[in-house]
């Protein structure tokens, strides 16, 4: 398949797919091809640079990219998680209530995770307890 741009007697400038050239002047000649800007079926071939393809090269280099990068920020987010496990306790649903405890200095300071609805992480913003939402990746250990 054969892209080119073709021009009506307006001037308008759109694309078209063809077999092959020798089709693409065919129908040109035959009036079966017309501007889908006017209508007009007296269209010319205009002046193109042709599409030379890489092979796909450029989208496989990308993707193999994205997937390093993928792979990288899934080992990070792993580590995290390991170093939050090892050094904080952890306190289930309970987060929000033990987060408040130690910001109004009810309990002594320590580092905590867990878990806590989306409206009483709002509440928390609202009150200035400072936490953070890390994305927690699944243990692949099973």
């Amino acid at each position: 398949m054969f892209l080119f741009d073709l021009k009506c007697r307006k001037g308008h400038v759109f694309e078209a797919w063809f077999r092959d050239g020798a089709t693409a002047d065919r129908q040109i000649a035959d009036s079966k091809v017309a501007c889908p800007s006017c209508g007009s079926a007296k269209v010319e071939k205009a002046p193109m640079a042709p599409r030379i393809g890489n092979g796909g090269r450029k989208e496989a280099a990308e993707r193999k990219e994205l997937a390093t990068k993928a792979t990288l920020l899934r080992q990070q987010l792993t580590e995290l998680r390991e170093k939050v496990e090892s050094n904080c306790d952890y306190v289930g649903e309970r987060f929000a209530e033990e987060a408040r405890k130690i910001h109004y200095g009810e309990t002594d300071p320590r580092g905590i995770y867990g878990e806590t609805s989306d409206e009483e992480a709002q509440n928390l913003t609202e009150e200035g307890v400072q936490f953070a939402k890390i994305p927690w990746i699944p243990r692949t250990d099973s």
